[in-house]
Formats: structure tokens, C-alpha cells, sequence
């Protein structure tokens, strides 16, 4: 008899945990140690040989974070996931075991900004390197890869303007060049998206913004399908061939769906360190739990907020893909039915200048740089996150000098949209 798959909301809640076996607690414990005690020299043997599924060191693997891990697992219908210390590592740590000197990414121009900046220049201390596309161009992607391409990597929805990604064709892409594809679903979140079930390889997730969703813990998160096959193409040696690194394993071969999975934790987090403390995953796995509620309270307000900037003669664009107007808006229904998230941006009328004084007229709204929080959030990201970038980069990335970011949280949306009227009366 097949078992009934649950629903969001009972996954959010029940994924990952059960009762402590030691003290019968029902929430997840905070496992605050750094060493487990081995039962025998064969036990820690066959831990160390992946033989046994268990804990060895808290830098590699613990209770609290395990749990979280199969709990965001569980919600993006993933085979497998590891967790580190921030989203900037998950992106690392999603391609650190498919690349090598000389290898590249093929990523969307659409990017949250530090992301670019990573990808452009952090990146290439590795040896590695990006190649920036249009991703609603799927020919170009596809002249973009070379022999040395290794993935291609996008956004759900893109940060800061969110614009939705065409998710079915961007992996149509993928697929026939043979690529994984990793697409960080951040902004969108397991419920309004589910990028594996639209051809993704792999997920990233920030898991400072939404998942938590109080602005409480730094983390990262990524999720692996379980679908690729490694050892098609020969382009993977350390997942289908033996991995030097881990005396000759060949991570494929040995385990199959979740070869990436344990190569990240026995590689890529023993080396790399880009750990996850336990803390910071008991407080995300209690964010997750209100996860759907939050979602859709998130959605309801940013439509409304939306709809009610569009048509101000103080404001020149509104970016919200779940407006009629947006050229985006069919792409709501198709990749996140349950609504277009709750990030986007603005464009002031006034330039820079109105910009700055639309944010420091705010009492509301918190100026910070961060998304995601149940507290609706404003930053300019010319000056902020997308400074790094020059202004031609800026506008191609939806951060034009113009434009100001709003993550619209769950306050009642009569009074976000009140204090949005009293600044911008002040900048504009």
C-alpha cells in the first residue's frame, strides 16, 4: 500500500523531527556538541567509510542541522541536502564538487549582486569562472556553454527586481547540453516554487532570509535532486570517478542518488569548513514551521502594495511580477502559482536623490540589507548591494541608480502602504 505523500504545512512541521529518543523532547534538540562517541573501532570504521550513516564531528555532520537538512529536503523534493554557514557558501558548496581550474558557470545577468560580484571575481581564485546570459534567451545560454561549462545557475525569483525565471526552459537547455542545472529558490521558497519538479539539479537557498524568516540566523542550504547522472559525460571526476581526496571513492558509483549529498559533507564540508551551527538550524527549523502561513501573508501584502505604487504619480515602475502590466505576469501561473513572492522594486520618480530620501523618510519599513523578515525591509541597492557593480551592470541587473528594493512583510498592508505615502510625499 503507498503511503499518501503530506502536505506543506504538515512537512514544514514534521519533516526531520522525532521525538529525542534519550528524553522523548518533541522539538528538535540543540545538539551544542562537537564530537560524538564512537561505540567501537568498527563503528567508527564503517562511519568514515560511509558505510554507516552517522555522526563523527560536528564540523561534518550533527543532529540539529541533519534535521533541518531533511526537513528543506523534504519540501523541495530532494534526495538530499547539506547545510553550511551562509547562502554565498551554499552557492560555493553547490559547485565546488562539479568544478576545477579551468571550468565555468553559465549564470543569468538577473542576480542578486553579491552573487555577480562572487561569481565575477571571488570565484576566479579558484580557477574557476562565469559567463553572464540573458537567461530569457534560450539560445544564448545554450552558445554560451563550451567544453568547460559545469553548470548553469539562476534565480527563481531574481533578486532585486523579481523577475520570474522561465524555470521549464531554462532546464530544457540544461538538458540537452547534459548540465546540471542550480537554481537558488531564496526568494520564492519551497512554497511558492519547486524548482526540481521544473528540471533543476540542484537548489540553493539563503536560508537567513524566508526560511527563517525573522532575521535571526545566517545559513545556507542546498538540496540535490537525486536525478543527475554523474557518470554520463566524464565531465564530473570527483562524483563519478575516485575522488583522491576521499582514498578513491568513487561517490557515484557507491551511492548513487546521493552522491553529491555525502561528497558534500565528507569533502566539501571537512574541507571547506563552511559549517552550520546547530543554533542557527534549531531557529531555522522553528521558522520553517510557520513557513506556508508566512508565505502567503507575504504575498497577499506585496500584490496589494503593488497595485496600489503602479499608478502613483510620484512612482515611474513598478517591477512586481504579479501586476497584469508586468511582462512577466503569465510566468506567475506557471512557475509560482501561489503568487509572484514578496520582493521587488521600485523606481522612483527624482533619481538617486529622491531615492535616499524616500529611504530616510521611512518609520516603518527597516533600511537594512536583508529580505525576507516577517518586517518589511527597503534598501537602495545602487548604493548598497549593487555598489560594487558599475551603473550599466547595475541597470542590467534591476538596480539601477533609480530604483529602490522593497521586501514587503505580514504588518497589515493599510499600514505599510501609509508609510510608503508619508515618505514618498517627503522625496518626491
Amino acid at each position: 500500500m503507498t503511503e499518501t505523500p503530506m502536505g506543506f504545512d504538515t512537512l514544514a512541521i514534521h519533516a526531520g523531527a522525532r521525538p529525542d529518543p534519550a528524553t522523548g523532547a518533541r522539538q528538535v534538540p540543540i545538539y551544542q556538541t562537537t564530537a560524538y562517541v564512537f561505540r567501537d573501532a568498527d563503528h567508527a570504521a564503517k562511519l568514515f567509510n560511509l558505510q554507516e550513516v552517522g555522526y563523527i564531528y560536528s564540523r561534518l555532520t550533527n543532529p540539529t542541522v541533519a534535521a533541518l537538512g531533511e526537513r528543506v529536503a523534504a519540501l523541495e523534493g530532494g534526495a538530499g541536502a547539506v547545510c553550511c554557514s551562509s547562502g554565498h557558501a551554499a552557492q560555493i558548496m553547490a559547485l565546488f564538487p562539479l568544478m576545477a581550474p579551468g571550468c565555468n558557470v553559465v549564470a543569468s545577468t538577473r542576480l542578486y549582486g553579491g552573487t555577480i560580484q562572487q561569481f565575477s571575481n571571488t570565484i576566479r581564485k579558484f580557477g574557476w569562472s562565469a559567463k553572464f546570459v540573458d537567461f530569457d534567451d534560450p539560445a544564448a545560454i545554450e552558445a554560451a556553454v563550451d567544453d568547460n561549462t559545469r553548470a548553469l545557475f539562476c534565480e527563481t525569483i531574481a533578486n532585486p527586481g523579481g523577475v520570474i525565471t522561465d524555470l521549464d526552459a531554462v532546464a530544457s537547455v540544461a538538458g540537452r547540453v547534459g548540465l546540471p542545472l542550480i537554481v537558488d529558490n531564496t526568494t520564492a521558497t519551497p512554497y511558492l516554487c519547486k524548482p526540481i519538479q521544473h528540471g533543476a539539479t540542484l537548489v540553493v537557498h539563503s536560508a537567513t532570509k524566508y526560511l527563517t524568516g525573522n532575521g535571526t540566523v545566517t545559513g545556507g542550504i542546498v538540496v540535490d535532486s537525486g536525478k543527475f547522472d554523474w557518470s554520463a559525460s566524464g565531465k564530473f571526476p570527483s562524483l563519478a570517478a575516485p575522488e583522491p581526496a576521499y582514498h578513491g571513492l568513487n561517490f557515484h558509483a557507491a551511492l548513487g542518488a546521493m552522491a553529491f549529498t555525502f561528497h558534500s559533507i565528507a569533502v566539501g564540508l571537512r574541507d571547506l569548513g563552511m559549517t552550520m551551527n546547530p543554533q542557527g538550524a534549531h531557529y531555522t527549523l522553528m521558522g520553517i514551521e510557520t513557513l506556508g502561513l508566512r508565505m502567503q501573508r507575504h504575498v497577499e501584502n506585496a500584490q496589494k502594495v503593488a497595485e496600489w505604487l503602479e499608478p502613483d504619480p510620484r512612482i515611474a515602475g513598478v517591477t512586481y511580477a504579479g501586476l497584469a502590466s508586468s511582462p512577466w505576469h503569465a510566468r506567475v501561473a506557471q512557475i509560482t502559482p501561489k503568487g509572484a513572492g514578496a520582493l521587488f522594486t521600485v523606481a522612483v520618480k527624482g533619481g538617486y536623490e529622491a531615492c535616499v530620501k524616500l529611504v530616510d523618510s521611512l518609520k516603518l519599513f527597516s533600511h537594512v540589507a536583508n529580505l525576507g523578515d516577517t518586517r518589511s525591509l527597503i534598501i537602495h541597492p545602487a548604493s548598497t548591494t549593487h555598489r560594487q557593480l558599475d551603473e550599466a551592470a547595475q541597470i542590467r541587473a534591476g538596480a539601477a541608480p533609480d530604483v529602490v528594493r522593497l521586501s514587503i512583510g505580514i504588518e497589515d498592508a493599510a499600514d505599510i502602504i501609509a508609510d510608503l505615502d508619508q515618505a514618498l510625499a517627503k522625496a518626491v
